[in-house]
């Protein structure tokens, strides 16, 4: 028998905080794991500033993971990226060096996000990991071969989220229902998710879960900026806008600006070129500076109304599950 989505993550809920690149860290991701979720460290937990050097990466990643030990006694997981489902854990030292990290510091909850990549899997399996996967794109063939090589749970995400955007229209409501019927492991909805009607909705679409980034960054122990958190909850469907191909932003001075240029020119490649000459997702959200950078959201972002604990934010979602 298939196990239930709390059983493989030793939760309360069959929820996930997504690793969201610069907006997590130990307080966050502590808070999650102790209000009954699992909380994920991202690519730049904690961070502030740009590292190009693999070792310090990795350093930085071992740090954070020692104060979310001192700040919970609950498991958590870590961010891997997978660019290919071919490349060797050797050819990208970055992903190398958190994997040994993650190793060695004993973790055993992996979001690996990308592709499907068999020798990602077999290390993980070899150090009795559990896999969530979630492709950027989510397609029947890809859940189909993520399961075939491992996973122990699959994330659907609609288009509906934010960050990355996956390269077709999918809503969440079209992806889900899709995905569950593919696959016999556990499937954890994403995109949009904000309250607790999207937490009965996307069970009602057969997911076994929920996959929730966007709706953590106005929290009281997010590492966003707080001039960011309270623009987030006054602002409105109608405040976003496309800056690439893949991803969307309030309007913030560079975001309108990268939003022209997307307009004129619709390479998306070029525009994503952009937004990481300016910093991504650091100038804006981590340090503030709001015209100066991107601040990404979730299409459902009027649901975002106030700045609670993370507690109390998952105690709303998760009500009706609990009841």
């Amino acid at each position: 028998m298939t196990k239930t989505v709390t059983e493989i993550l030793n939760t309360k809920y069959p929820l996930i905080q997504g690793p969201m690149a610069w907006l997590t860290d130990a307080k966050l991701v502590a808070a999650v794991c102790n209000a009954g979720g699992l909380g994920v460290l991202g690519t730049n937990a904690g961070q502030n500033t740009v590292t190009r050097d693999a070792t310090e990466n990795a350093e930085r990643l071992r740090h954070q993971i020692h104060k979310v030990k001192k700040l919970t006694d609950k498991d958590f997981g870590v961010n891997i990226l997978t660019a290919s489902p071919d490349e060797k854990i050797d050819d990208d030292p970055f992903m190398k060096g958190f994997l040994d990290v993650a190793f060695e510091e004993h973790l055993k909850y992996y979001v690996v996000v990308g592709a499907p990549n068999e020798a990602v899997f077999q290390a993980i399996k070899a150090h009795d990991g559990i896999i969530i996967f979630r492709p950027m794109t989510p397609t029947i063939a890809t859940m189909v071969q993520a399961e075939a090589l491992g996973a122990d749970i699959l994330v659907a995400t609609g288009r509906d989220e934010g960050g990355i955007l996956p390269a077709q229209e999918y809503g969440t409501f079209t992806v889900v229902p899709t995905m569950v019927d593919a696959v016999s492991i556990p499937v954890l909805a994403a995109g949009g998710i904000n309250d607790k009607r999207g937490v009965n909705a996307a069970l009602a679409l057969g997911a076994q879960g929920v996959f929730i980034g966007t709706r953590f960054l106005a929290t009281k122990e997010a590492p966003t900026a707080e001039n960011v958190k309270e623009l987030m909850i006054k602002s409105t469907y109608h405040d976003l806008t496309q800056v690439s191909a893949s991803q969307r932003s309030l309007k913030t001075g560079a975001a309108q600006k990268l939003a022209q240029d997307y307009q004129q020119n619709h390479d998306g490649p070029k525009m994503d070129e952009a937004i990481n000459a300016l910093g991504g997702l650091l100038p804006a959200m981590v340090k503030g500076d709001v015209n100066a950078g991107i601040i990404t959201s979730n299409t459902g972002i009027d649901l975002i109304r106030d700045i609670p604990t993370v507690a109390e934010l998952i105690d709303r979602l998760m009500v009706d599950y609990k009841n």
